[in-house]
């Protein structure tokens, strides 16, 4: 017996690290089915961390994306897949021009589902690279950047658009997976 009560999920959430939060953000907010982005700090201890404390490396947290998705439109898979061709994940502690720990990639899972996926992506990817250095972790407690940091592509097109180009991010995306969905 089906019960046509049962209310569908409205949202999910799902969290990425890859580098520079800021470059990760503008790829989510096209994807049809997202419902906001924020971006922020996971994965360490201190409560909550300012930008400086993040960017020095002491408080073990990593730069990351906070991910709100109609499941019904768009799903994790389909996350996932915007994720990995956003980040350079044969390269360890850090992304393109951003070395240190609070720049390496993560997949933190929220749910037994997600890292079944996240896990099941990763392996996919091992046929195409010999060593991929993302993690797959449980979420931990998410603190949103400070006011400036959100939509930082939005507010300030122009030092974006040089940060990116600064940091060979695009150069090296179309290296790996050809034709990117630059941001």
């Amino acid at each position: 017996m089906s019960d046509i009560h049962e209310k569908k999920r409205e949202k999910e959430m799902a969290t990425f690290a890859g580098g520079c939060f800021w470059c990760m953000q503008s790829p989510f907010d096209q994807l049809r089915g997202v419902l906001s982005t924020t971006v922020g700090y996971a994965g360490g201890d201190t409560l909550n961390p300012t930008y400086e404390e993040v960017c020095s490396g002491k408080t073990g947290h990593i730069e990351c994306i906070q991910v709100v998705y109609d499941p019904n439109l768009v799903n994790f898979t389909q996350l996932l897949d915007i994720f990995w061709h956003n980040i350079d994940p044969t390269q360890p502690n850090g992304q393109f021009s951003d070395h240190g720990n609070q720049y390496r990639t993560i997949i933190f899972y929220h749910d037994a589902t997600q890292k079944q996926l996240a896990e099941a992506s990763k392996a996919a990817l091992g046929k195409r690279f010999a060593r991929i250095y993302t993690e797959i972790l449980p979420a931990k407690t998410f603190y949103p950047a400070e006011n400036y940091h959100q939509d930082y592509y939005k507010k300030n097109p122009v030092r974006y658009e040089s940060f990116r180009i600064a940091c060979g991010r695009d150069q090296r995306l179309d290296e790996i997976w050809g034709d990117t969905t630059k941001s």
